[in-house]
């Protein structure tokens, strides 16, 4: 018989959670959350490799693609879709795939994870190539579904990255890189939604945000190719040129209103260029500001 993953063995710190009051339940997840930090510090050399791994697949034109089933690929597709508005990236270039497809998003399909079939034909709806990282994400480590995906990505030649609770993951065999954060037992029995999730969502976060700042997508700690799709994010612009530059709020939106572009209007206000030379400026230096805003 198969041994237990830690991910589904009983907590003995909440073996008496049903007795518990509304605060003594907060008080003992919020004692189990504590450790998910700790966990992912241990890991951090691993995601430390991978951020610089999916930076180098972005430099040559590759894509980021998440894979998970549950949680685990609800996750991913959030990460994936915050992307796009964040770093002013293309929508394609970090995408995330659920077992099950939309409809798992809002409603739990349990048997998905069981499916090799429907993991290839994900992987081949993302179309991958060898410059692209495919990213296989599951607390067990186990699901067919993964497993598939990763096998089938590393035959096509693409680099792979786990991300599983469980040190006996199966999905290590077929993966590059393997980040395994041992967060314990869930404070519920086999609920991965918990830490695991945490866990997962907290290395996703890392990635995804490690490799943009490896890239350019940030100048400073600001990120300042950011969409300014709405009121919030335009302000956001705004308050980025006013502080990057150091000039008024005013004055920041007038170069905002004209370039409709954060980096730019960066350039235009601290070098007093116009909208074309600072276009030009952003060319030559790879569209990283901190080459030129030293």
């Amino acid at each position: 018989m198969q041994k237990t993953p830690l991910t589904e063995k009983s907590n003995p710190a909440t073996k008496n959670i049903d007795l518990m009051n509304g605060y003594e339940i907060a008080k003992a997840i919020n004692n189990e959350d504590k450790k998910v930090a700790l966990a992912v510090e241990k890991v951090l050399p691993e995601i430390g490799e991978a951020i610089e791994l999916i930076a180098d697949s972005f430099k040559k034109g590759g894509r980021l693609a998440y894979f998970g089933a549950g949680t685990s690929g609800r996750l991913g597709v959030l990460d994936a879709s915050e992307c796009y508005p964040t770093f002013g990236v293309d929508e394609d270039m970090v995408q995330g795939f659920i077992a099950g497809g939309k409809e798992a998003l809002s409603h739990s399909i349990e048997n998905a994870e069981d499916k090799k079939e429907l993991g290839l034909n994900d992987l081949k709806a993302f179309a991958p190539t060898p410059n692209d990282i495919i990213v296989g994400i599951s607390a067990s480590g186990n699901a067919n579904y993964i497993l598939a995906i990763l096998k089938k990505a590393q035959s096509l030649g693409c680099k792979t990255i786990a991300i599983s609770s469980n040190e006996k993951a199966k999905i290590k065999k077929y993966s590059d890189i393997f980040i395994n954060p041992i967060v314990g037992e869930e404070v519920i029995t086999g609920s991965s939604r918990m830490k695991s999730g945490t866990a997962q969502k907290m290395i996703l976060n890392m990635l995804s945000t490690g490799a943009m700042i490896r890239i350019g997508k940030t100048y400073q700690n600001y990120m300042i190719d950011l969409r300014l799709l709405c009121n919030k994010l335009i302000a956001r612009g705004c308050r980025f040129v006013s502080e990057i530059a150091d000039i008024s709020l005013e004055n920041a939106q007038k170069y905002i209103e004209e370039s409709h572009n954060v980096k730019i209007a960066c350039l235009m206000a601290a070098k007093k260029i116009s909208y074309d030379e600072a276009c030009k400026l952003l060319e030559e230096n790879g569209g990283i500001l901190r080459k030129i805003l030293k």
